[in-house]
């Protein structure tokens, strides 16, 4: 029985890697063929006075290397004086980047509206955008680093397509001048063909940060620890339902050549990034948005999770071909070790002769470890490589002020994203019968929304907007207002009286657990309108989530029902403490942990939920 299940295991995983990397490409490259045929091309502007207002906004730290390049390259921008804007930011710069500014501003000033804007520490380049960003008072804002060159018509081929208000993005093409190696310029050349189908299709999953444009007015401001930036700024606009459009006859260059191991750290902290995206905009994966879900759920979605699925699939192999009859997995197996074995030999050595596949192979070997690498980063709050002002390790900064040890925040964290990942699987599975059995008793949405209150800090209380399956009624609290749940509870429906029992209605909450904001185990959430009735009623209440992110279950959910009274949350506070006296060593949370999981599948297979 374990072996068979093996075998589906390896199956799963290995179906999703090709899928991902073989299946994916070939359909989107098919459905784009045809979509490309209708495609209308862009707008022609007609008159200056048509064109739109833009702020090119060049964000730079210590670019001495490539300032002077990028300097001539702004002078050489073909667009009306009166209606462009260029802001240099320097953040920070510890080299001769200011100088080499400060030499050429007279003379570039003589042809652009360009101002310098210079910070004195490194605020970071997410500080920077957001600030400079919300300074403009133009209608386009444009971003370009200081290290890509773009064609002298990009502006006004890009103002042709704004000309359709329902576009919000424009993503030019992206391009090396000097690739570090044979790999890199491959897999760039993959990237951007990738991304111009993605745009045929449905939208391009993000810019090239060399270069890309959007409406200031659709913009929002980015969390302080955006990582992919490119990703997260147009994907949000797009998530609001504007257009992105994929226009590769402008061009993006980048000027700097990238040396193998800054290569590879620039690659752990975009791994780190396609993790954060995923948490952050799950919801473009809404199957109600259509192709839009098919090409983020197979691309940008699946990839931070392909370095696992490969681990999987390397240990399952192993055990297989040790403990399964035939010859089957042996083959697999020793096939497996001479793939890596080529690709250890590949990168040992960089400048050997190796077949073109070889090195093609390495490079995507290299490129998915990094990931894994970052993505393993980014859960445990390990600092990344890369522009971002100096700053304490997150894991070391949150241990100052909570009892728990570095090793259990970690573990906690991991904890939640591989039983995240499986709640998220089975939520997959579920979703349809629910979503059906709610619909058919009665009106209303199939989620069910509510502000709740997270984890405390010295500085603030956390709030997040809960997920779950609806199982009132719908409006039930606006007509009794906001009440505790009681047995035989007529706001309740009888498909939500089953989930609630069997605890189904809270497989949603699944997502706020993979984007940081509920852990698996722990206290639960609060609605922010009990909260500050019961800070005052219970002792100690505030404190049963210092440090802890309310859980999905907990020690409290799994031993007492739903809360009726007041009463009722003062022994569930009791058992709140109590659990988190438990996680002052590893061994001990880690087991209590376990024992709540196994106590919530005992509760859910009978019925004993309120």
């Amino acid at each position: 029985m374990l072996v068979q299940f093996a075998e589906v295991l390896l199956g799963f995983a290995v179906t999703l890697i090709a899928y991902h990397h073989l299946g994916y490409p070939l359909a989107l490259r098919l459905i784009a063929r045809r979509r490309r045929a209708a495609r209308a091309t862009p707008p022609i502007v007609s008159t200056v006075s048509d064109l739109p207002s833009i702020t090119l906004i060049v964000p730079a730290h210590n670019e001495a290397s490539v300032i002077v390049s990028k300097l001539a390259n702004l002078g050489a921008l073909d667009y009306p004086r009166d209606k462009l804007t260029v802001v240099l930011a320097l953040d920070g710069c510890t080299d001769d980047t200011p100088a080499v500014v400060q030499a050429a501003l007279p003379r570039l000033q003589e042809r652009l509206d360009i101002r310098l804007v210079e910070y004195r520490i490194n605020v970071g380049k997410i500080a920077v955008l957001n600030a400079q960003i919300a300074a403009a008072t133009t209608d386009i804002v444009a971003l370009s680093d200081a290290s890509a060159a773009v064609d002298a018509d990009a502006l006004l081929r890009a103002a042709a397509h704004f000309a359709d208000r329902s576009i919000g993005v424009v993503c030019p093409g992206y391009r090396l001048r000097d690739a570090g190696s044979e790999g890199e310029r491959a897999y760039w050349d993959y990237q951007t063909s990738i991304k111009a189908d993605e745009a045929a299709v449905a939208a391009p999953m993000g810019a090239h940060g060399a270069f890309y444009l959007f409406r200031r007015d659709l913009w929002t401001a980015l969390p302080s620890d955006t990582i992919n930036d490119d990703f997260i700024l147009p994907m949000t606009i797009v998530a609001k339902g504007y257009r992105a459009v994929y226009d590769a006859s402008i061009l993006a260059t980048e000027l700097e050549q990238t040396r193998s191991q800054q290569e590879f750290r620039r690659r752990v902290r975009i791994g780190a990034g396609n993790l954060q995206q995923v948490l952050r905009l799950p919801h473009l994966a809404d199957p109600r948005r259509g192709a839009l879900a098919w090409v983020f759920a197979s691309g940008k979605g699946l990839r931070p999770f392909v370095p696992l699925l490969a681990v999987i699939a390397a240990v399952l192999t192993l055990v297989l071909a040790v403990v399964a009859k035939g010859f089957i997995f042996k083959v697999l197996f020793a096939l497996g070790c001479a793939m890596a074995a080529s690709v250890a030999y590949a990168l040992a050595d960089r400048d050997r002769d190796v077949p073109r596949i070889v090195r093609w192979l390495a490079y995507l070997v290299e490129g998915h470890t990094a990931s894994g690498l970052g993505a393993l980063r980014y859960i445990t709050g390990a600092p990344l490589a890369g522009w971002q002002p100096p700053a304490v390790n997150a894991v070391n900064q949150a241990n100052e002020w909570t009892y728990l040890k570095p090793e259990v925040t970690i573990g906690k964290r991991l904890f939640d994203i591989v039983f995240g990942l499986g709640a998220a699987l089975i939520f997959a599975l579920l979703f349809i019968p629910i979503a059906l059995a709610i619909k058919l008793e009665s009106a209303g949405p199939i989620f069910y929304r509510q502000r709740r209150v997270g984890r405390s800090t010295p500085e603030l209380v956390e709030t997040f907007e809960l997920i779950k399956f609806r199982s009132m009624y719908q409006d039930a609290e606006d007509r009794s207002g906001a009440v505790w749940a009681t047995k035989n509870d007529p706001r309740i429906t009888r498909v939500g009286n089953f989930l609630r029992k069997s605890r189904l209605d809270e497989l949603p909450q699944c997502l706020n657990v993979l984007r940081g904001e509920m852990s698996i185990i722990g206290p639960r959430p609060e609605r922010p309108g009990f909260f500050s009735k019961l800070e005052d009623a219970v002792p100690f209440y505030v404190e049963r989530t210092f440090g802890i992110r309310p859980g999905i279950t907990g020690l409290a959910q799994v031993n007492l029902p739903y809360d009726e009274s007041i009463d009722d949350v003062r022994m569930k506070c009791v058992y709140d403490h109590a659990y988190a006296t438990r996680l002052t060593s590893f061994g001990e949370w880690l087991k209590t942990d376990i024992g709540i999981v196994v106590q919530t599948f005992r509760v859910m297979a009978l019925g004993k939920g309120q």
